[in-house]
């Protein structure tokens, strides 16, 4: 076990919940009310500051384009890392389309409220928020703009109970709009995005909008995943490209970012998700739950 120095102790000590009611470290910026800022938005702020605080890794999955499988990279993402002992919540921002409660057979839980916190709902030691256990019927269509959506983004990231976690793994709808700014602008200190695309170059040039958007936000790119990259025959196991395959290391290349590696289309990944269980923990035997579980090694190597 590394042993901890006296600087790394006393910044986990300014910046535990405790300690960021009555910060008196200059190097907090909960520690003291910012010139303009009225004392709810100081409060609110000391509030999120001791929230991150306490999350070592944050993640965002990003794609410029819907229909790559940005949900199911997601969710086994986060699955993966739960999988290897870690601590870990996952946040679905997808404010009009949330699918992460119907992937992990969650739909139905209610999110608790107690001591001015909202509890997530619990998935075996892993942490889940999403605006899919607030909806009273899982047709009902969100209709909200920018400020309602950026004003729930926050609460969540804010107000849940998520309490200490190794990581934290946001789902973020397709695009460059109010959803994923609203995160990147809320945790100033993530540690990057994943890029998930498919092969086909329309979804390349896409994501590559994906790319040019966390450049401009200071946002550091972890690497791109290529989804959808063959079929994978469940008789024989015989690998089938169905689309041009290659697009998505082609482009990872051309901008300069990592490259994870290439998903198969499987049809055990669909399966799993409709009946409500993660790939990883259905199938976690599987050549393609073995390629999955390779992405996250750099991931697991944050410091």
């Amino acid at each position: 076990m590394e042993a901890k120095t006296h600087e790394t102790t006393q910044q986990e000590e300014a910046c535990s919940p405790a300690a960021c009611d009555s910060c008196s470290s200059s190097s907090c910026s909960a520690a003291s009310q910012q010139q303009g800022e009225n004392q709810q938005q100081f409060e609110e702020r000391r509030r999120l500051t001791s929230r991150l605080c306490r999350i070592k890794h944050k993640i965002i999955v990003l794609s410029g384009k819907g229909g790559v499988g940005k949900s199911t990279v997601a969710v086994n993402l986060a699955m993966a890392l739960h999988i290897a002992g870690k601590k870990v919540g996952l946040l679905d921002v997808d404010i009009h389309g949330p699918s992460i409660p119907t992937m992990l057979g969650l739909e139905g839980r209610q999110v608790m409220e107690g001591n001015g916190e909202l509890q997530p709902v619990d998935l075996d030691g892993m942490k889940v928020i999403s605006v899919g256990f607030f909806l009273k019927d899982q047709d009902e269509a969100v209709i909200w703009r920018g400020p309602m959506k950026t004003g729930v983004i926050t609460q969540f990231i804010r107000d849940v109970a998520w309490g200490d976690l190794d990581y934290l793994i946001v789902d973020s709808p397709p695009g460059t709009g109010d959803e994923p700014l609203s995160v990147c602008q809320t945790m100033e200190d993530a540690d990057g995005a994943v890029i998930v695309t498919t092969p086909q170059k329309v979804a390349a040039v896409d994501v590559r909008k994906s790319i040019s958007f966390c450049r401009q936000l200071n946002l550091p790119v972890l690497g791109v995943i290529e989804n959808m990259n063959g079929f994978i025959c469940p008789k024989c196991g015989e690998l089938t490209a169905v689309f041009q395959s290659g697009g998505g290391r082609l482009m990872a290349d051309d901008m300069g970012v990592p490259f994870l590696g290439s998903v198969p289309i499987d049809p055990q990944i669909s399966e799993a998700g409709d009946s409500g269980v993660a790939f990883l923990q259905r199938y976690a035997d599987s050549q393609t739950a073995t390629i999955i579980q390779s992405l996250i090694k750099p991931i697991l190597e944050l410091q």
